[in-house]
């Protein structure tokens, strides 16, 4: 495929470009893939907040949507089917880290004494930014219960619809409104009406660029032109 025929595809809906993916063209799914890697990159960091590992969810999500692309029934948004497969792998990666932190913590508990807060102020998200604000938001969104951290990321830095964000957390539209109202109780005294920065869980290119190669390397799909 072509530089300009590739151009061309990077403006057609979701639903047209996986079309073209099933009917032979799999290269096009890096267009899929760096269309979303920001909105993923956030949501995974505000369940897992760890990039290293954020990362390797990204690519299984991208991975088990590509194998399973016959199967998506269209009965939600393309966005909203691939951020559900994020939100399971990350909740599946952060029970395990638990289960792995639990034993080490069983095994090692004198050393963790008197280090109170210790997770907080050693996080990768605080190597991510380098305005204060963005730092400031960071911080104050990891210490959002999930349930609400979950709904202020799709509704206020997604822009997701009310009725999508339910749908995507299988919650009602109610308990929407409910947990976003919540959350931006708490974050309200510390952020203002900052919150929307968009330096937070900034996404670089070269880490898309990373989970773009990966992703095609797993897959066996031939990137060069």
């Amino acid at each position: 495929m072509d530089t300009i025929q590739k151009n061309n595809a990077a403006e057609l809906p979701d639903e047209e470009l996986i079309g073209l993916i099933l009917a032979d063209e799999p290269r096009l799914y890096e267009i899929v893939m760096r269309r979303y890697n920001s909105m993923l990159y956030r949501i995974g960091m505000s369940i897992v907040n760890n990039e290293t590992e954020v990362e390797d969810i990204m690519q299984v999500t991208y991975i088990k949507a590509y194998e399973n692309l016959r199967s998506f029934e269209r009965r939600s948004s393309f966005s909203t089917w691939l951020t559900r497969i994020l939100i399971n792998e990350s909740l599946y990666q952060l029970k395990k880290s638990k289960r792995n932190m639990m034993s080490t913590d069983m095994n090692s508990e004198a050393s963790e004494h008197g280090r109170p807060g210790n997770t907080a102020t050693n996080t990768p998200v605080h190597t991510l930014l380098n305005k204060e604000l963005g730092r400031v938001l960071e911080q104050a969104l990891v210490q959002l219960p999930e349930k609400y951290r979950l709904v202020f990321v799709l509704r206020e830095m997604e822009n997701r619809s009310i009725a999508e964000t339910g749908d995507t957390l299988n919650i009602s539209e109610t308990n929407v409104k409910v947990r976003l109202n919540r959350a931006k109780t708490m974050l309200r005294d510390t952020l203002g009406s900052y919150y929307k920065n968009d330096s937070v869980f900034h996404f670089h290119l070269t880490r898309c660029d990373r989970i773009v190669n990966n992703v095609f390397r797993h897959l066996g799909i031939v990137t060069t032109d």
